[in-house]
C-alpha cells in the first residue's frame, strides 16, 4: 500500500508497510500511482502524451523508471507487503500484566471553570477530591510491584488541577526518590498546570523533578478567556502567561510545552501558534477539543477545511522558521522518518489499560485519564489489582488491525489506531474510529512528513 500526495511543491510517496518515503519528480509520481492498477505500455504511452516537450520523457527513460521502481518494490522498500498482521494480537500478550505509567489524579477539583473541560472542571462527573499522601504512596508501590522488569516508569500528576495538592506531589516525589533506589527503577515525572498557582516555589520544584511540564494556554487571549475562565466568569490569560514565561525561562533546556485546546471558536488556530510564538514559547501543541456533538465548542464539519488548511500553514511556517534559524516544536509533527516507534508501538497504540492507567483520588484505576468516572471502566483499585478482567481484556485485544475501519489506511502504523476514548466517546466502542480525528490525524501526518523530508532535503544538498 502507498500514499501519494502533493504539499509544499513536494510529490511524496509514503509506503505503508515499509515506512519508507520517497521525494520524486512529476514524471515518477505519475508512474508509481499508476504502477498497480495499469499495463507498462499504457503507462509509457501516457507519460509520452503527457510530457511531449519534456526530454527526460522519452521512452527510454520511462523505462529505466520502471525498472527503479521494481528495484524497489523487490528491495521491499515500495509496495511492501503488510507482515505485520498476523503478529498483532500476539504483541500485546507479551507484555501482559507489566504496568509502565500512571496517570495520578491527585485533585478532583480546579480554580477554573472552563467550559469545555472533559473532565466537568475536574470532578469527573462526580465529588470534587484531593488525594491522601496515602493513596499516592500505594498508587506509586502498585506501579512498581506490576512495572516487570522495566526499569524506567512514568508518572503524571494530574487533574482537576494538580497544584491545588502541591504540597502531598512534593511529599510523594520524595517518596518515590526512596523506593527508586531500593527497587532500582527510574521515575519521570510530569505535572500538566493552568498556572494559576504557579509561584517560585513551584518553579523550583517543576525544574528540579518534573522531567516535563504541560502549561495549559489557549494562545490569543480573546481565545483563551472565551473559554478558560474563573468562577467569578473573570478570564486567566494576564494572570498566568507571566508565570508560564517565568518557569520556562528558568526551565533552561528541560522538556515543556505549552497545551492549547481549538475548538468551534478557533478552527482558525495558527494565530493561536503565533500567539504562543510571539510570547517566547517555542516548545507547542494545540489540541483538538474533546466534546459532545452538539456542544458550543465542538467543532463542526465547516470547520474541517478551515482546520486542515490551518495544518498546512503551521508546516509552511515551522519550515520557515527553521531555514531562518528560528525553529519552534509541535507536538504532532514530532517524527522520525529515519526509525520512528517499533512495530509494537505502531500496532498497539497508546496501551491505555494494560501498560498505562489513570488513579482517582480514592486508589480506583481506569483506562486513562479520559474514561475516569465511567462506571463501567473501573478496572479495579490499588490495593486489590485489576478485577474488571472481561474490560481490561477488550482494550488489552484493542489494537490496529481489530478495527475494519483502519484496513485500507495508509496512516494506520502512525496512529495505531487512534484513541481509545475518543472511539468510545463517538462510536459507543473502544474499537470505534472516530472519523473526524481520522481526517485530522492524517493531514498532520502529511505535513509532518513533508515538514522533515524538506530538512532531510536540504541536509543532503549542504
Amino acid at each position: 500500500m502507498i500514499h501519494a500526495y502533493k504539499l509544499g511543491g513536494m510529490n511524496i510517496v509514503l509506503d505503508t508497510f515499509s515506512g519508507s518515503i520517497h521525494v520524486v519528480d512529476d514524471i515518477a509520481y505519475d508512474i508509481i500511482t499508476s504502477y498497480e492498477t495499469k499495463e507498462k505500455e499504457e503507462i509509457i504511452s501516457e507519460i509520452l502524451a503527457k510530457y511531449p516537450d519534456r526530454a527526460d520523457a522519452t521512452r527510454e527513460e520511462i523505462l529505466e523508471c520502471l525498472d527503479q521502481i521494481e528495484g524497489l518494490k523487490s528491495a521491499g522498500k515500495l509496495f511492501a507487503p503488510d507482515t505485520f498482521e498476523p503478529m498483532a494480537d500476539t504483541l500485546k500478550k507479551k507484555t501482559s500484566g507489566v504496568i509502565k505509567a500512571l496517570c495520578l489524579h491527585v485533585a478532583h477539583t480546579c480554580n477554573l471553570n472552563c467550559e469545555y473541560c472533559f473532565a466537568s472542571q475536574g470532578k469527573y462527573h462526580g465529588e470534587r477530591a484531593i488525594m491522601s499522601l496515602e493513596v499516592g504512596k500505594r498508587a506509586l508501590d502498585f506501579l512498581i510491584e506490576n512495572s516487570g522488569p522495566r526499569r524506567n516508569l512514568e508518572v503524571d500528576f494530574f487533574g482537576g488541577e494538580p497544584l491545588m495538592n502541591f504540597d502531598m506531589i512534593k511529599e510523594l516525589v520524595k517518596y518515590a526518590r526512596e523506593r527508586e533506589k531500593e527497587c532500582s527503577k527510574n521515575f519521570r515525572f510530569t505535572l500538566t498546570t493552568n498556572g494559576l498557582l504557579i509561584d517560585d516555589d513551584v518553579i523550583d520544584f517543576a525544574n528540579r523533578e518534573m522531567s516535563n511540564v504541560v502549561l495549559s494556554l489557549d494562545g490569543r487571549r480573546e481565545i483563551h478567556d472565551r473559554y478558560r475562565i474563573d468562577y467569578a466568569g473573570n478570564g486567566s490569560w494576564e494572570r498566568i502567561v507571566p508565570k508560564f514565561q517565568k518557569l520556562v525561562e528558568a526551565r533552561g533546556n528541560k522538556n515543556y510545552y505549552m497545551r492549547g485546546t481549538f475548538t468551534h471558536a478557533n478552527p482558525d488556530f495558527l494565530s493561536d501558534i503565533q500567539t504562543m510564538l510571539d510570547l517566547g514559547f517555542t516548545e507547542l501543541s494545540m489540541e483538538p477539543v474533546v466534546s459532545a456533538p452538539g456542544d458550543a465548542s465542538a467543532l463542526t464539519e465547516e470547520d474541517l477545511p478551515i482546520v486542515l488548511e490551518q495544518y498546512e500553514k503551521l508546516a509552511e511556517l515551522m519550515l520557515k522558521r527553521h531555514r531562518e534559524g528560528r525553529p519552534f516544536t509541535f507536538y504532532h509533527y514530532m517524527i522520525d522518518l529515519k526509525g520512528g516507534p517499533c512495530i509494537y508501538k505502531r500496532v498497539s497504540g497508546c496501551g491505555s489499560g494494560s501498560e498505562y492507567m489513570a488513579v482517582t483520588p480514592w486508589g480506583d484505576l481506569y483506562p486513562c485519564h479520559q474514561f475516569v468516572g465511567e462506571e463501567k471502566f473501573r478496572l479495579g483499585d490499588i490495593w486489590t489489582g485489576v478485577t474488571n478482567l472481561e474490560k481490561q481484556s477488550e482494550f488489552s485485544s484493542c489494537n490496529v488491525y481489530t478495527r475494519p475501519e483502519c484496513k485500507d489506511c495508509w496512516a494506520k502504523l502512525y496512529c495505531s489506531g487512534g484513541c481509545a476514548a475518543n472511539a468510545y466517546h463517538s462510536t459507543g466502542s473502544v474499537n470505534g474510529v472516530y472519523k473526524y480525528g481520522c481526517e485530522l490525524f492524517k493531514k498532520r501526518m502529511e505535513c509532518a512528513i513533508m515538514l522533515e523530508a524538506a530538512k532531510l532535503e536540504e541536509l543532503e544538498e549542504e
